[in-house]
């Protein structure tokens, strides 16, 4: 069994010593070789670099399409831009072209972005959350590099850029989902009026009919948000220590803004949670389908 392993940066995958990053002086080998050497896969699977620098830079959110090609929304603006500076961040398309299982190819499809954190690539195009604006990109000739961009939704909030929307994602029936948390607050113009989220929670659009929502309210910082087979959703919270949530149309979590009655996670007690995925491949064992990994 292989796992591709995409190679964030200079990904710290063992510290010795637990400091601010203000103050850390044990600074972690950046070498790629060296970062693949510290993982330890479960037996029987294995792990190979799918892409990484300078390929692609700082990459903060990927997606994949359909023709199995990657979508990595980027910033090196990360955490504001500088006065003077123009807009610089970048979305890649990074393509396997001889199906060995490395990226050998990689394209800049959309320039000129604001700290994207959100990138979702679907049959119609690419959806790429860019701080204040939900944007969507078409590349009608299929050359790698968008042709047309639009401005779908604007009026995100942007208090604290490391909870600005983020984890597109988009379920069954064709409705995408977005998170922010809970240093944000949004009031978004829609052609059916103003919708406003204070704090976090989810946001859900119908891109048809340009209804958005709110799916739910509440945790932290979550990151992380699936669908299972059955369309139901999980998320995990970047903070909170209440582990996975079972999430549903209406409900609130801790940090919700003007509810009473809120629910807690399935696992309390789990440390801080970042990425979530729920198993639904024939790559994967069998008895690996339908569970939860998270990290």
């Amino acid at each position: 069994m292989i796992i591709r392993y995409f190679c964030i940066g200079a990904i710290a995958l063992s510290v010795s010593v637990l400091k601010g990053q203000r103050a850390l002086t044990d600074i972690p080998n950046p070498d790629v070789e060296h970062q693949l050497s510290l993982l330890k896969p479960a037996e029987g699977f294995e792990i190979s670099l799918f892409a990484s620098e300078p390929m692609i830079d700082k990459p903060l959110a990927i997606s994949f399409d359909a023709e199995g090609r990657l979508y990595v929304a980027t910033t090196a603006t990360y955490p504001h831009i500088k006065p003077g500076n123009l807009a610089s961040d970048k979305v890649y398309r990074l393509e396997d072209t001889d199906g060995d299982g490395v990226a050998d190819k990689s394209s800049v499809f959309a320039d000129g972005l604001l700290i994207p954190t959100a990138v979702l690539a679907v049959p119609e195009g690419v959806y790429v959350g860019n701080s204040k604006d939900l944007m969507f990109y078409e590349d009608s000739d299929d050359d790698g590099v968008a042709d047309s961009e639009r401005v779908v939704l604007s009026g995100f909030g942007t208090e604290d850029t490391h909870h600005i929307i983020h984890t597109l994602r988009a379920d069954p029936g064709g409705r995408i989902y977005f998170n922010q948390s809970i240093y944000i607050q949004s009031y978004v113009e829609t052609p059916r009026g103003i919708r406003e989220l204070k704090a976090g929670g989810v946001w859900r659009l119908r891109p048809e009919t340009m209804e958005l929502d709110v799916f739910n309210n509440g945790l932290v910082n979550s990151w992380g948000h699936q669908f299972d087979y059955w369309g139901q959703s999980f998320q995990s919270d970047g903070a909170g220590f209440e582990g996975i949530s079972y999430s549903f149309p209406g409900s609130a979590f801790v940090a919700s803004v003007g509810v009473e009655r809120k629910l807690g996670g399935l696992n309390p007690g789990q440390p801080k949670l970042s990425g979530l995925e729920i198993i639904a491949s024939s790559h994967f064992p069998e008895e690996w389908q339908d569970l939860i990994i998270r990290e």
